[in-house]
């Protein structure tokens, strides 16, 4: 049960939100502060943001200086992140700066997908505090992005021990234990997480604990098993190209199905009418976000077996897809999603073929990339020499692409837009445009003047926390024999 939070301020409250703008500037910023503070701790974020904002025009440098702290906790929590990397660049900059701002710091850094820069500062606070519970929580975090699952587990762990009401850090334990197939524990700390949760967070909580029954499902069974006899083998499996997309015949529950390789999904997903083919039934329903600004519902279900050519797995997660209203194309709807499940992947175009393994044997490669996998995985790419970002491999996508957050910080935005058609799992995005004359890089693979799609992916960061800064498809991924090795974290290219 989640404690209400109690008002004792309710009256300052009211005043503060219908204040003008002039008036709010003569608000007292000490009144400001505590009223900041009483708004953040309601889970009244967006109106936190703002009296922390007011509480940090004041002369007193102390006060002003905790203000920005809370102005750019509030930030994050309603993913306002690059406001909030500014706030905390600030921070830093201050003669007083400690060991929690240089954690804040970090920690607005990750959340606007530098995650490099982040272990940066997040070691560098730890060094400074060796007991720092968020300097932990970075860095088991970004562990967790290198499947390094087991040292991830034991940092977060620790910054549980020294701070045991951090939501966050129950939710990363959740998430790693997911990913180690312990589903009873993950269950059990996506609990604690939404118990933590101020009350008017339902949105996220509602999420969570939809997780946390499709997690209860799997009770009495072992998630994601596979044969220990096949289970250190590489399996192969021909596939088709169709319309760009990488169509695998498959068997969920023996029943025979077509498949599209999508390494952008977070979880293998398939329609209403092969779900009732394949005697797969709903266990829950939870809301999802993808390329647009709408978010769509859809069930969450366990599948007892999927196989795609030799290889098999038992007792796996899956969404059942509703159809779009605005006509989403079939793939949307049939999808296998590997990564998902804690495998690596060997993508031959040429001789259309896909290996899928726990682990993948070392190769040669003309290009290697670190890859992440937060829930999707990504490597990092420069745009126009200035601007890193991280960009998610998805199969299941056909063009290059960047977020509209990512294209306004190149100041590159066009006078007159070239409209784009783009589907992605919300429908239609509306918005979608190219934007010519970028140069974008991924280390030695160069791509000068192109024209990227600049797509809403709003929704999508905000549900994974960290702003997204694009997405690579068959475009970028089509010459190559590619590898994505989660065991090593890499990207390997290899030209044909």
């Amino acid at each position: 049960m989640r404690a209400i939070p109690c008002f004792t301020l309710f009256t300052a409250i009211v005043a503060a939100l219908t204040l003008s703008a002039a008036g709010q500037d003569a608000l007292d910023p000490a009144a400001s502060f505590q009223l900041a503070a009483q708004l953040y701790d309601a889970g009244r974020y967006r109106e936190a943001l703002e009296a922390y904002d007011l509480a940090t025009r004041g002369g007193d440098a102390a006060l002003a200086g905790r203000a920005r702290r809370g102005k750019v906790r509030a930030a994050l929590r309603v993913a306002e992140f690059e406001l909030a990397r500014r706030e905390a660049e600030t921070l830093v900059a201050a003669p007083a700066a400690d060991a929690e701002a240089r954690t804040l710091h970090a920690d607005a850094l990750w959340a606007t997908g530098l995650f490099d820069e982040a272990d940066a500062a997040y070691r560098t606070a730890l060094e400074a505090a060796p007991g720092s519970a968020r300097a932990r929580f970075g860095l088991a975090r970004s562990l967790a992005t290198r499947s390094r699952l087991e040292d991830a587990l034991a940092e977060a762990s620790s910054a549980l021990a020294a701070s045991p009401d951090d939501a966050e850090v129950h939710a990363l334990l959740g998430h790693v234990s997911e990913r180690l197939g312990r589903f009873d524990e993950a269950a059990d700390a996506y609990e604690r997480y939404t118990a933590l949760l101020p009350i008017r967070e339902d949105t996220m909580a509602a999420v969570f604990l939809a997780k946390v029954q499709l997690l209860r499902s799997f009770a009495g069974r072992t998630p994601l098993s596979i044969d220990p006899q096949t289970a250190g083998r590489v399996h192969r499996a021909r596939f088709k190209l169709v319309n760009k997309k990488i169509v695998l015949q498959g068997r969920l529950n023996g029943t025979a199905v077509e498949l599209v390789l999508d390494t952008g999904a977070e979880r293998t997903g398939i329609s209403r009418a092969t779900a009732r083919r394949a005697g797969v039934r709903p266990v829950t329903t939870t809301l999802t976000a993808g390329v647009g600004a709408s978010v769509r519902r859809l069930d969450l279900a366990r599948a007892d077996s999927l196989e795609i050519g030799s290889f098999k797995i038992r007792n796996v997660p899956v969404s059942i897809r509703n159809p779009a209203p605005n006509a989403m194309p079939r793939w949307q709807s049939e999808s296998f999603s590997p990564i998902s499940l804690g495998l690596s992947v060997l993508i031959d175009y040429q001789r259309q073929e896909v290996a899928l393994a726990k682990t993948l044997p070392a190769s040669s490669a003309d290009v290697r990339l670190p890859m992440r996998v937060n829930r999707l995985p990504m490597v990092r790419g420069l745009l126009n020499s200035t601007r890193p970002a991280y960009f998610v491999v998805d199969t299941g996508g056909e063009v290059i692409s960047i977020s509209a957050e990512t294209a306004r910080a190149l100041a590159m935005m066009p006078v007159r837009r070239i409209p784009l058609r783009v589907y992605g799992m919300s429908g239609w995005d509306s918005e979608a445009f190219l934007l010519p004359g970028v140069d974008l890089d991924f280390d030695a693979i160069e791509y000068r003047k192109v024209g990227l799609a600049v797509l809403n992916l709003r929704a999508p960061s905000v549900f994974l926390g960290f702003q997204l800064g694009g997405i690579v498809g068959h475009e970028f991924l089509s010459d190559y024999r590619v590898s994505m090795d989660v065991g090593r974290s890499e990207l390997r290219l290899e030209k044909p």
